[in-house]
């Protein structure tokens, strides 16, 4: 009786067995449910810890490829053989001073902000005013009026003042491609541009590349990076200004896309004996229809140099659009 009493309670027993089975093989689902997420935000830990630590670091790794893109241009190659015209020269600091005017009205805007604030330095760096005295002495006192900005510039201007207005944590990306630009390769520039343009050496027309309140570059530039390295970010925003940095540089490569695009059409309109040089000197503003004066060679880095633009303003532009450039790239190189 015992023993018969054993069988109805078996199907008991196996129904419990299968229910805890059933149990343990849902918590192992879990657990390894649990175990696959934490794997995958292990990932992405993994993927933000692969990025270098410092922001200046990042920036540099992050822009390697579209920094190569910028300074592989024929037109930085040329400048570095000295081959740019004055004409060139000129017009690229008319689209300088957009480009400038704009992103320091941002930092003006921003000066207080947590993400801008270690990186300000206006005496050092900013470079408007500089621009519009040499402005000033390529164009004359009404220089504003002879200079304008292509379509590719103001896409770039309208760029630096969206990010200054809505997303001011990222305006650190344009300020160190630029400024640690100008401070490293700006520099071979200066040197390149007065030897090949003849133009004087007091510095008159090369204001943009000189920093007075900068005494030695290399230092700042460590002060510079040092200071952007201890901006508080999390890997988000780090991550969106990385991404802004790349975006800088490819602003200035579309920029590149609209010179080729101008210099094809330039050398299929273009009519050279249809056009007539002026000529704008220190010490007056007539204007000479049969070219410029003969001076002697001593006198001649002592004289404003010559107007001697295009007639046609598809012209004009095309020479702005290859010196702008190649003075990214060169500048950009040496970061």
């Amino acid at each position: 009786m015992q023993k018969g009493c054993l069988i109805p309670k078996l199907p008991r027993a196996l129904k419990e067995e299968r229910t805890k089975g059933d149990r343990r093989e849902e918590d192992n689902r879990r657990v390894k449910k649990r175990r696959k997420k934490r794997e995958m935000e292990g990932s992405k830990t993994h993927s933000s810890e692969s990025m270098p630590g410092d922001l200046s670091e990042a920036l540099k790794e992050a822009t390697k490829e579209v920094h190569e893109q910028a300074e592989s241009t024929e037109f930085m190659k040329n400048f570095q053989r000295g081959q740019v015209s004055l004409q060139e020269f000129k017009m690229v600091m008319a689209s300088l001073y957009y480009i400038y005017s704009a992103l320091e009205e941002e930092i003006e805007r921003n000066k207080d902000h947590p993400a801008y604030i270690p990186v300000y330095f206006p005496a050092e760096l900013h470079r408007k005013t500089a621009l519009q005295e040499d402005l000033e002495y390529f164009y004359g006192p009404l220089w504003r009026e002879e200079i304008s900005c292509p379509e590719s510039t103001q896409k770039y201007v309208n760029r630096l003042h969206y990010v200054g207005q809505h997303e001011p944590e990222l305006l650190v990306a344009h300020a160190y491609t630029r400024y640690l630009g100008d401070l490293s390769g700006g520099q071979v520039l200066k040197k390149i541009a007065q030897k090949a343009l003849h133009l004087p050496s007091t510095g008159e027309g090369l204001e943009f590349f000189t920093f007075e309140g900068v005494s030695n570059a290399t230092k700042f530039k460590q002060l510079y990076r040092s200071r952007m390295n201890s901006i508080e970010m999390d890997p988000a925003t780090k991550k969106r200004v990385l991404e802004e940095a790349k975006r800088a540089f490819l602003l200035n490569i579309q920029v590149f896309e609209e010179l080729q695009k101008f210099v094809s059409q330039c050398h299929e309109n273009s009519h050279p004996a249809q056009q007539k040089p002026e000529l704008r000197t220190r010490g007056t503003s007539e204007a000479h229809e049969q070219g410029p004066a003969p001076v002697k060679e001593g006198e001649k880095t002592s004289m404003k140099h010559t107007d001697m633009l295009p007639s046609t303003p598809l012209a004009r532009w095309i020479l702005v659009l290859s010196f702008l450039v190649t003075t990214v790239a060169v500048g950009l190189f040496a970061m």
